[in-house]
């Protein structure tokens, strides 16, 4: 396994927050250019990101809950495509 620094643990959770504002975006509105299949396949890969990233091990307390809330969200609520 590789060692890493804070820094390389920063980027991760940031990568990772990137994933789950997308997430907690596209289940509130879909954006307007994109269609629901297209949608759904995009927050699909970032929860398939997420699981990835939670199960790196260097997550802990409210860092992990809010990974693990994207996932929850984008697993089991439906994109909402109703208009803004």
């Amino acid at each position: 396994m590789i060692d890493l620094t804070p820094e390389d643990i920063a980027r991760h959770y940031s990568a990772a927050m990137d994933s789950v504002n997308l997430i907690n975006e596209y289940v509130a509105q879909k954006p307007e250019n994109m269609d629901l299949i297209e949608a759904i396949d995009t927050v699909k890969r970032n929860v398939d990101h997420l699981k990835i990233m939670i199960e790196k091990g260097y997550w802990s307390g409210d860092e992990l809950a809010v990974l693990q809330d994207a996932v929850n969200k984008g697993e089991y609520e439906p994109i909402n495509e109703g208009k803004k």
